[in-house]
C-alpha cells in the first residue's frame, strides 16, 4: 500500500522567508547547505534577482546557465527580472500551475483572472524605466 505524503508534515517550521522555506525543501531534498545560496532580504522579485546578482558578482560567480522554478501565471515577469539582472545568462523557466490557475482556465474565474492579469500589469509598470534606458 502505498504511503500518502502530507507535505506539511515534511515542511512544517515556523518559516519566516520564502527563502527560509524553499532553503529547508532543498535540503530535505538532499542538496546539501554548501550549495545553496541564500537571498532573503528581498521583498519581490525584481529586488530578488538584482540582489542574487549581487551575490553571485561578489562571490566571482559566472552563472552562464540557469533554472527559474515559478508560479506559471508568473512565470514571464520572473523571467524578464532575471534576465535584467543575468543578461549574460542562458535562462530556461520551468512554469509550475498552482492554485488550479491554468493556461487552459485562468479566465474561467475571478481568482485566476486577477492573479494573471495582475502580472501582466506589473511586466508594463515595473519595467517602464528599463525600457526607456535600452530605448536611448
Amino acid at each position: 500500500m502505498a504511503r500518502i505524503i502530507i507535505k506539511t508534515d515534511i515542511y512544517n517550521k515556523d518559516y519566516k522567508t520564502d527563502c527560509e522555506f524553499y532553503t529547508d525543501v532543498l535540503i530535505k531534498n538532499g542538496v546539501p547547505m554548501s550549495a545553496i545560496i541564500e537571498e532573503d532580504a528581498s521583498g519581490f522579485t525584481k529586488e530578488n534577482a538584482l540582489l542574487s546578482c549581487k551575490i553571485a558578482d561578489e562571490r566571482r560567480l559566472t552563472i552562464s546557465k540557469a533554472l527559474i522554478v515559478c508560479k506559471s501565471f508568473h512565470a514571464r515577469r520572473c523571467l524578464m527580472c532575471y534576465q535584467l539582472a543575468f543578461p549574460k545568462t542562458e535562462i530556461k523557466v520551468v512554469p509550475v500551475d498552482v492554485y488550479n490557475v491554468t493556461r487552459d482556465n485562468w479566465y474561467k474565474h475571478d481568482y485566476g483572472i486577477d492573479r494573471v492579469m495582475g502580472e501582466l500589469s506589473r511586466c508594463g509598470n515595473q519595467f517602464v524605466d528599463e525600457v526607456k534606458e535600452y530605448m536611448k
